[in-house]
């Protein structure tokens, strides 16, 4: 174990055998880094923190602090991080609300510089967020979703599977997964095909998901009778049935879809 002398670390700490923490880092009780990972300088974690196995997390990033919120009431609650994320310079991810709750980020992400996720946050993996992207409170970000460089998600929002958000954007509602959308506020522009052929999309399927896509922005249907249409004209593949069913969830719980053309 490579442990800088100037790091602080409070005893009640756990490590793996071979965890690297670098000069000035300090370490609160209650906290759990996993194997091979390491902690550039000046990086701080407290709180009921557990990280993975293989991450990297580079100078002054914050994790585990209270969260930013009013009803936070010292409870205990957690953030758990998984393996192998990159954590770039000044990132911030911070503790849930309500006894018992967690921030969790998944696997294999990447956190540019600055970024800032949520209390009660849920990442997936291959997520990948760019420079100063900042997420609200209780946001749900799913697998292979790309944010780009100071996008603002609006707390409460839904961002499904392999989606696109442009840089700069903001982001008040749901975003159906296979998307982009950018601008403030922000649009849907179409599918991301870029990053459903890099996933192994075949064409036939990306076109089904073109022709979902149009039925439900382009024709002049309500949402209900165009999620219908959409199901009669369309073959029942997984991919298909997930980008539906993402838009009737959001519909029948009265969330927004950030679905304007």
């Amino acid at each position: 174990m490579k442990i800088h002398p100037t790091a602080v670390i409070d005893p009640k700490v756990v490590l793996a055998p071979d965890v690297e923490i670098g000069p000035f880092c300090v370490i609160g009780a209650g906290v759990a880094i996993g194997a091979r990972t390491v902690l550039g300088p000046h990086v701080h974690v407290t709180g009921q923190t557990t990280i993975g196995d293989d991450c990297r997390i580079y100078t002054g990033a914050a994790l585990g602090e209270p969260p930013q919120d009013v009803k936070y009431r010292g409870e205990t609650s957690y953030l758990r991080i998984g393996n192998r994320n990159i954590i770039r310079e000044y990132v911030t991810i911070h503790l849930a609300v309500g006894e018992g709750n967690a921030t969790i980020l998944g696997d294999d992400n990447m956190l540019m510089a600055y970024c800032h996720v949520g209390h009660n946050c849920v990442l997936g993996n291959n997520v990948c967020m760019a420079n100063y992207v900042g997420i609200s409170g209780c946001c749900q970000i799913d697998d292979r979703v790309t944010l780009g460089g100071m996008a603002g998600i609006h707390q409460n929002v839904h961002i499904g599977r392999l989606t696109m958000v442009g840089g700069y954007s903001k982001v008040t509602g749901d975003v159906p997964p296979f998307t982009m959308v950018d601008g403030r506020p922000a649009r849907s522009y179409g599918l991301n095909t870029v990053g459903l052929r890099r996933a192994g999309f075949s064409t036939e399927l990306r076109n089904y998901l073109k022709q979902a896509f149009r039925i439900l922005l382009h024709e002049h249907r309500n949402l209900s009778e165009a999620l219908d249409a959409a199901r009669a004209e369309l073959p029942p593949l997984p991919e298909v049935q997930e980008f539906l069913q993402f838009i009737e969830r959001s519909r029948l719980s009265g969330r927004h879809l950030e679905m304007r053309h």
